[in-house]
């Protein structure tokens, strides 16, 4: 039997505002944030073969306990109601437990490429379903580009595409316990500072759409996004606790970041900064610490990449991609 066969590269994101309201019901967090595609990326080698049963393989050079990968590539098969031998070879970049989304970006890159080896379709209703069960931040990444995330970071608006920006990435190798960092952060949340946030939030998000006005447009003063707003709840627990931290976004703001700010619960900080030479005298400057340069990766340049990536395998520029072996 033949087996079909894509090289595809799985996007790391940062969180460019994520404000923490009360605990919800269900035990989670209320969340108001915005997340960002970035070029940083893991790639993934995925075949599929048909057989009469499901079996699912997966080589990667680190030990990954609970993989999202395998059980993505099982929640797809059961979905498709298909049997077969999934085969993928996983070569890590993201750095794990960063908050960059590593694990979820792999994860979402077998909902969106194993569908189209396999020879059947999955509507974006399904692809979100199983996204969800997989993790709250998988979903985002069957988006890609700019979107505002509230619930649990699940539900998703999309945000029209910004300019290209560069950054420096910063993998700060402190371990961050996101549990820890929730109960640190709980006591914080009155009524009163969770009115204050998302006011703040709704003006970041407005005055991010009033930034992209069509060019000749005449903008206000008070209609430029000012990254100064720009927030991660999160900083105030975990800086408390990891002065590294805190210092190394000290260091991307005096060497001239725009906007420096911890991803997620951390551990990694990012800097967006002026130019690309920018970023690359910062990044020289880091000396020995794990850091890597970025730029923002927008939806339209994220799904090109994927219909690129599966060309062999779908049919037309369809979001999610469609198989071209689908009855």
């Amino acid at each position: 039997m033949s087996t079909r066969s894509a090289r595809v590269r799985a996007l790391a994101k940062v969180n460019l505002d994520l404000r923490v309201l009360g605990k919800r019901p269900d035990g989670y967090h209320e969340l108001r944030t915005i997340l960002q595609t970035i070029s940083l990326a893991d790639t993934m080698e995925i075949a599929f073969t048909p057989s009469s049963r499901i079996a699912v393989d997966l080589a990667c050079a680190l030990d990954i306990p609970d993989n999202l990968v395998a059980r993505a590539a099982r929640l797809v098969l059961e979905a498709l109601r298909k049997t077969g031998h999934v085969q993928m070879r996983l070569k890590k970049r993201i750095p794990m437990g960063a908050g960059l989304g590593g694990g979820s970006s792999d994860a979402a890159a077998v909902l969106l490429a194993l569908p189209a080896l396999a020879g059947k379709s999955l509507g974006t209703e399904r692809l979100l379903d199983l996204a969800q069960q997989l993790g709250s931040d998988v979903p985002f990444f069957l988006l890609g580009g700019a979107a505002v995330g509230i619930g649990r970071g699940t539900e998703l608006f999309p945000l029209d595409d910004s300019q290209p920006r560069q950054g420096v990435v910063v993998a700060t190798g402190v371990h961050v316990s996101t549990p820890e960092a929730y109960r640190r952060l709980s006591p914080r949340l009155t009524t009163e500072s969770q009115q204050n946030k998302i006011f703040s939030f709704q003006s970041q998000v407005w005055n991010r759409g009033l930034a992209r006005q069509p060019p000749g447009a005449r903008r206000s003063a008070g209609t430029r996004l000012r990254a100064s707003d720009a927030a991660n709840d999160f900083e105030d627990v975990v800086f408390e606790e990891h002065r590294r931290i805190a210092a190394i976004k000290r260091d991307l703001l005096r060497q001239g970041a725009e906007t420096a700010m911890m991803t997620g619960s951390g551990s990694a900080v990012f800097g967006l900064f002026p130019t690309g030479g920018d970023a690359s005298r910062a990044l020289e400057s880091l000396g020995n610490t794990e850091a890597f340069r970025i730029s923002l990766v927008g939806r339209a340049h994220y799904r090109s990449m994927w219909w690129h990536a599966l060309r062999e395998h779908i049919t037309g520029r369809i979001w999610p991609p469609r198989s071209r072996y689908a009855g």
